[in-house]
């Protein structure tokens, strides 16, 4: 007895059994359907049908068109063909590579990154003609701070105290090292902490440096009478230590006790370290002090690092008064520009040219001196092992020192014609011939302090690095426009005293050089497109002329608010309180 099928009956009496999954699949009955079919028509006498198969194709196969097709026949048959996809393909790329001939090994071409090149004389000679024919903007030096204080301005509001100073616990003495700048970094700082320790301050010891060798003392560079007169009632000063403190020490400084303090060390450190050693020798010594102290700081030691800095110290007379001459003598040759001249910051001499590691346009002569330098400053630190220098890089970066060319190229696109007068701070620059030539074409009003003074005029300061920049900074610090090129503490501390005497602006150009090294080395560029970019970072540096200090900012570049107030308070609510 059958079982009760309840499908509709296709003919057959008997039950079906069921289909085995295999038979279902669409490829399967698609060649059983095919093989139905050829016996169908070979049994009724027609002609036979052959199959398909991927193996088949019309014309003539090589063999590795016949296994090529018998594999993937097989592959597609099964649903693993994804694990087998890597080894087909390391195959067929060892198959390939079996069939290159390597007799001849094809050459790669490196292409330089966009602004690792020095190609700014190129650039020069490109855009010479349509510089010089440019009179679209004369008169730049007059305009270009015309966004200066929309923020409003600011006025020094240093408070001064009035009362005597407690008795003293004891005296502080520090070795201010680095160059002209760097030491002031380490006076001002030091004012500061004798002042939170109720210290007496000794008149800071000027430490002789191989670089910079300069053995100049602090009264040949600073007006030593006008600082302890400024200070007097905020911080005493001396200068020397009472023979009864030394007898204790045998006379020797030596034996006084060294304080080696971390670099940005916070003033709790001083309270908390210093003062217990100064309160129990009554004498201590701090040597190296520069950036020993932090840049935050609480008002009372901040007021202390301004009046230091922005009040007490002036140049001594002999540097004051060559640097106001020659300051008048700028003003006199810039007459056509109502006594308005630029003054250009340019890092360029030798011993920078070789520090920064930058190739130019110098060939193995360039090469051969600058290697030379690095030897004689920096015996075997740049040919240590492992070390590696990638020039192209460094200029990528904006690390590169600006060529004397390249500062020309800059302001002529910023807009100052032939006609205006430069002042230009520098030390003696490299290969100075070759490379004062464009920018003395570009500007031929330039001086520097060799050309406004004589040599007589010269003669006291000369083979004395930090007097000469002591003059270089008096007189770029009544220019109208400064241009700095490269960084270090000279512009840093330009940029806060220009800003404490000009309302808060520091009236000073400071270009990205990461994007100059894209410009100089772009071939393509035309003047107008070249101009345009010039004008975008002129009108950047005046956008940035008045800046608030932030938390880790120094006080010496940006002196608001704590050495500065708003011109329309009429209240100084924003100065620090006497302590």
């Amino acid at each position: 007895m059958h079982a009760y099928n309840r499908l509709p009956s296709s003919g057959h009496s008997s039950p079906s059994t069921p289909s085995s999954p295999r038979s279902r699949s669409p490829r399967l009955r698609t060649t059983t359907s095919n093989n139905s079919n050829s016996n169908s028509n070979s049994g009724s006498g027609g002609g036979r049908v052959k199959r398909f198969s991927p193996g088949q194709q019309a014309g003539a196969k090589t063999p590795a068109h016949r296994l090529t097709w018998l594999i993937l026949s097989v592959l597609l048959r099964r649903q693993g063909i994804f694990l087998f996809a890597p080894l087909l393909y390391i195959a067929g790329m060892l198959f390939y590579m079996g069939t290159v001939s390597f007799d001849v090994v094809p050459i790669i071409r490196h292409r330089p990154a966009p602004g690792s090149l020095y190609r700014s004389p190129q650039l020069y000679e490109k855009l010479r003609s349509q510089m010089d024919s440019d009179n679209s903007t004369a008169h730049a030096i007059s305009t270009i701070w015309k966004n200066s204080y929309k923020g409003g301005e600011w006025r020094p509001c240093i408070n001064k105290s009035s009362g005597g100073l407690p008795e003293s616990n004891g005296y502080l003495f520090i070795e201010a090292n680095g160059g002209l700048n760097q030491q002031r970094t380490s006076i001002c700082n030091a004012v500061a902490v004798a002042g939170f320790l109720n210290a007496t301050l000794v008149i800071p010891h000027f430490h002789f440096h191989s670089i910079w060798r300069d053995p100049s003392k602090f009264g040949n560079i600073y007006d030593e009478e006008f600082f302890v007169k400024t200070l007097a009632n905020d911080v005493q000063v001396v200068n020397k230590i009472p023979d009864y403190i030394m007898q204790r020490f045998d006379y020797n400084m030596s034996n006084v006790y060294n304080f080696k303090i971390r670099a940005w060390s916070s003033i709790s450190y001083y309270r908390d370290t210093v003062l217990p050693k100064l309160l129990e020798e009554k004498l201590i010594r701090i040597s190296p002090f520069a950036n020993r102290l932090s840049f935050d700081a609480p008002p009372a030691v901040q007021r202390l690092r301004c009046l230091a800095n922005y009040e007490a110290l002036r140049f001594s007379n002999p540097i004051l008064s060559l640097g106001e001459m020659l300051v008048s003598r700028m003003k006199e040759r810039s007459a056509n520009n109502s006594g308005k001249y630029i003054s250009v910051h340019l890092r360029f001499e030798e011993d920078m040219v070789a520090f920064s590691c930058c190739m130019y346009d110098g060939g193995e002569e360039e090469k051969r001196d600058m290697d030379a330098a690095r030897e004689r400053g920096w015996k075997g630190k740049f040919t240590k092992p492992g070390r590696l220098i990638r020039p192209g890089a460094i200029r990528i970066n904006g690390k590169c020192p600006l060529t004397p060319l390249e500062v020309g190229l800059m302001l002529r696109g910023m807009g100052f014609d032939k006609l205006t007068s430069i002042y230009l701070a520098s030390g003696k620059i490299y290969d100075s011939e070759r490379h004062m030539k464009p920018l003395l074409e570009m500007f031929p009003l330039l001086q520097t302090k060799e050309m406004l003074a004589s040599p007589e005029e010269l003669v006291p300061f000369q083979n004395y690095s930090s007097r000469m920049a002591a003059i270089d900074y008096t007189v770029c610090l009544h220019s109208e426009v400064f241009v700095t090129t490269q960084g270090g503490n000279f512009p840093h501390f330009l940029l806060g005293h220009r800003r404490y005497l000009y309302g808060g602006h520091s009236k000073t150009i400071r270009p990205d050089k990461r994007k100059l090294a894209l410009l100089y080395d772009n071939p393509n560029i035309g003047w107008r497109s070249f101009k345009r970019q010039m004008l975008s970072i002129r009108a950047h540096s005046d956008s940035k002329g008045i800046e608030i200090k932030r938390p880790n900012d120094s006080i010496y570049s940006f002196p608001c608010p704590d050495c500065m107030c708003r011109s329309n308070k009429s209240e100084d609510s924003r100065s620090s309180s006497v302590t």
